[in-house]
C-alpha cells in the first residue's frame, strides 16, 4: 500500500472479526469512560430544544453533540426515498489558541458526515433532515475521532435509527517506530504519520480511514489492528452509556 502526504478516506470496508492485539496497547480508550448522555434537565439548558445530545471528553479534549430532527429541510429538495444528514463541527473562540479555523471545520464537518452517514438508516426518515452540530470546547488532540464517538451517541440519543453505534480512534506514529492511540496535542505536532479510522465494531465495517505521512508496512497493519481493537473497547462504554441513560429514563 503507497501511503503519500494527502490524507487517503476509504469508505465501507468489512474487516476480519477476530483481532488479536495485546490489550496494554489500548489503555488510553478507558479515559473515555468520561463520555455520557446530557440528562433532560441539562439538555434543556444547554442544547435548546435539541432532539438528543452527548457529551465527551478524552484528556483536555472536550466536546458536546445535539441533534436536531428528523425535521423538513430548509433547502428545497426534490421528493428522495432517503433522508439528509447534515453534519457541522465547530470550535469556540477559546478552544484552541489557533484562529481562523473555518477551512479545518469545514474539512472536518465533511469528515464526520463521512464516517456517521453510513451507519444511518436514510430511509427512515425521506424528505427530511437531520442536523448534528458538534461543538468543541477544548482542543488537547484526537479531536475528530471523539467528536466522531460523541456524535453516535447524540444520534443514538435522538432516537435515530442506526446498522450500529460508530466508534472512532486514531494512531500516531512517533519517531517512525512508537505507536500511540488517540495522540494529545503535543504528540501530534511531532508525529511522522497518522491513522485515523472510524467503524461499526458489531458489523466489523469500517466507514472512514484516513491516513497521512509516512508509514511502514509493518507499523500501518499493527496501527489498523490497534484502532479497530481500541474501537472494540470503546464501542462497549458507549453502549453502557445508552444502558445507563435508558435506565435513569425509566426510573423518572
Amino acid at each position: 500500500m503507497s501511503i503519500g502526504s494527502d490524507p487517503t478516506a476509504v469508505d465501507s470496508i468489512n474487516v476480519a472479526p477476530h483481532i488479536n492485539v495485546d490489550s496494554t496497547h489500548c489503555y488510553r480508550i478507558y479515559c473515555l469512560a468520561f463520555m455520557k448522555l446530557l440528562d433532560p434537565v441539562r439538555r434543556t439548558a444547554a442544547v435548546n430544544a435539541a432532539a438528543g445530545s452527548a457529551y465527551a471528553e478524552f484528556g483536555n479534549t472536550k466536546v458536546i453533540v445535539s441533534v436536531f430532527g428528523p425535521r423538513e429541510s430548509k433547502k428545497a429538495m426534490m421528493y428522495s426515498d432517503v433522508g439528509r444528514l447534515n453534519c457541522n463541527v465547530s470550535y469556540t473562540k477559546f478552544a484552541t489558541p489557533v484562529r481562523n479555523q473555518e477551512a479545518d471545520c469545514k474539512e472536518l464537518s465533511l469528515m464526520l458526515h463521512k464516517a456517521l452517514e453510513g451507519a444511518i438508516l436514510l430511509e427512515t426518515f425521506p424528505k427530511t433532515t437531520v442536523d448534528v452540530f458538534a461543538l468543541v470546547l477544548e482542543s488537547g488532540g484526537s479531536d475528530l475521532p471523539v467528536v466522531v464517538s460523541c456524535a453516535s451517541l447524540a444520534l443514538a440519543d435522538a432516537g435515530i435509527m442506526m446498522y450500529d453505534l460508530v466508534a472512532g480512534v486514531s494512531v500516531a506514529s512517533l519517531s517512525k517506530k512508537n505507536l500511540v492511540i488517540d495522540p494529545v496535542q503535543e504528540e501530534e505536532s511531532s508525529q511522522d504519520g497518522s491513522l485515523m479510522l472510524t467503524c461499526m465494531p458489531s458489523r466489523y465495517k469500517v466507514t472512514q480511514l484516513t491516513i497521512t505521512g509516512e508509514w511502514s508496512s509493518a507499523n500501518l497493519n499493527e496501527a489498523m489492528e490497534l484502532c479497530l481493537d481500541a474501537c472494540s473497547k470503546l464501542a462497549k462504554i458507549m453502549r453502557s452509556c445508552l444502558k445507563d441513560a435508558a435506565s435513569l429514563a425509566s426510573q423518572e
